[in-house]
């Protein structure tokens, strides 16, 4: 078995995932869209998913196919979802 370094924590990802959390809830709010607006957009059967990545709650986080349909509903370049303020 190999024995590699760690490369990333789990407090790194963790961060991350907030990171793209709150700017995805920061671009929502700039469009002036509900949470149910923006599930539905992306595929969502209601807002509960998407309430829940928004707010980084119950493990739940955003992918790549989600982060695609963002950029086009919110009409931003995907770099938008990784900028740290």
């Amino acid at each position: 078995m190999l024995n590699l370094p760690e490369i990333v924590t789990e407090e790194e990802i963790e961060e991350y995932f907030k990171l793209i959390s709150k700017n995805v809830k920061r671009l929502r709010k700039e469009k002036n869209l509900s949470q149910l607006e923006v599930a539905l957009s992306i595929g969502q059967k209601s807002s509960g998913f998407y309430a829940n990545t928004e707010n980084n709650a119950h493990g739940k986080h955003f992918n790549l196919v989600h982060l695609l349909k963002l950029s086009k509903l919110f009409d931003t370049p995907m770099e938008e979802f990784f900028k740290e303020e």
